[in-house]
């Protein structure tokens, strides 16, 4: 996506712009000479995750915008009010919000604590409508305006609800503030839409989630900042309350080449299919040998499992894990990556497991022998996991080395 210079003195406020797809839209718009704020909670380096506001602030001076970078956590009135504040003072007004700042946790009802449920909706919904609202004033009398959230269509599919019910709740709270927030403001010729990825994108919370292996079925976060750009592009009197899809945006626009966006350009046709959306995420996984896999020997296929465990394979995943299996053929069944070279059999594994499995049998077989990723088990409800999420996607290292055996 080009840059056209058409945001050169536009102010934008960014939520949640130190890194990922927020600092990706700022960089951009920056391209453009705009005016950024980046509004968001690291101004000291983190442990885990790279990037602070300042860091993010020299790298959009660097690309030709002007910054200013804000400590905000928008769970805090005073903190978004000082940072809308400041922001008006140095640069006349607000044209574009873009609320950007989330938090996820991929917990049942069950294992959801209380306080990540609060953090969620007090993040993704409340810290949503808050900066709108601060924002709004502003907006009324900016530049063609617009505000942009990062969340996804209001798909009712009961797959989306029934894994993860507080984070949908806590991101649809998001969308519904496109719904109302574009009708009320519709007068005042602000435009209010959502923009989704249609896949994966490797971002500092997708990493910690599936872990390195989520470069390979992952975009660059730079898809969604030409999509933004593209929708900033928009006359704002005509173009609101819509849900919008990356990859929609720049076909619209124009784009025809997606193959560079892909982290891993020559895994561009495995990508994995992002939350919310309408495709069945087996059918974008599907292998050209087809669908799922018979239930199989499960004696005979750990025993493959158990012949081509390594200890190379073990240093790389450090990690036990439980499969409990439904349906005709119901059991347990272990891997353990933990020591030596490893084990695999009946039963429950030599070291408390980092995360158990449960899924059909069928579906099992499918997995292991390649038909089925993980990560689109998991997605579509055929794969529920307890323990540890990112070990568990580590699994995609042994499904490799398995698929050609099995």
């Amino acid at each position: 996506m080009i840059n056209t210079g058409k945001l050169a003195g536009r102010t934008i406020f960014i939520t949640g712009a130190s890194r990922g797809i927020g600092k990706a839209i700022a960089l951009k718009a920056a391209k453009d000479g705009a005016n950024i704020i980046i509004a968001a909670k690291t101004a000291e380096p983190h442990p885990k995750l790279p990037g602070t506001i300042y860091t993010a602030a020299k790298e959009v001076e660097e690309a030709g915008g002007k910054c200013l970078p804000c400590i905000v956590d928008v769970r805090d009135e005073s903190q978004v009010a000082k940072a809308v504040e400041s922001a008006v003072n140095k640069f006349g007004g607000i044209d574009i919000l873009i609320n950007n700042a989330s938090a996820i946790s991929l917990t049942p009802t069950l294992t959801t604590e209380m306080k990540r449920y609060d953090l969620m909706h007090s993040i993704n919904t409340r810290g949503t409508f808050l900066v709108s609202k601060m924002c709004l004033p502003y907006l009324k009398k900016g530049k063609s305006p617009h505000i942009l959230n990062i969340s996804p269509p209001l798909n009712m599919n009961p797959i989306w609800f029934k894994n993860h019910v507080a984070y949908t709740m806590a991101k649809y709270g998001m969308s519904m503030c496109v719904l109302g927030m574009a009708e009320e403001f519709r007068p005042d010729g602000i435009a209010v839409n959502a923009l989704w990825p249609r896949t994966a994108i490797l971002t500092a919370a997708m990493e910690m989630l599936t872990g390195q292996e989520a470069a390979k079925h992952s975009r660059k976060p730079e898809i969604m900042a030409d999509a933004a750009y593209a929708v900033f592009q928009r006359d704002a009197s005509n173009c609101s309350g819509k849900f919008l899809i990356d990859e929609e945006v720049l076909k619209e626009a124009g784009v025809t080449d997606f193959d560079q966006y892909a982290c891993d350009p020559s895994n561009k046709d495995e990508l994995m299919p992002d939350f919310f959306l309408d495709t069945p995420a087996e059918e974008i996984f599907k292998k050209k040998s087809g669908g799922g896999g018979a239930s199989g020997d499960f004696e005979n296929i750990f025993k493959a499992i158990q012949n081509n465990l390594s200890e190379e394979l073990v240093s790389k995943v450090q990690a036990s894990y439980l499969f409990s299996l439904k349906g005709d053929q119901a059991g347990t069944y272990f891997v353990d990556l933990k020591s030596g070279k490893g084990s695999a059999g009946k039963g429950d594994p030599p070291s408390p497991p980092d995360a158990t499995l449960t899924m059909t049998a069928k579906d099992f077989s499918a997995m292991f022998s390649g038909k089925l990723k993980p990560a689109a088990a998991f997605m579509t409800g055929k794969l529920k996991i307890s323990g540890n999420l990112q070990k568990a996607m580590k699994l995609e290292k042994l499904m490799g080395q398995l698929k050609s055996k099995l």
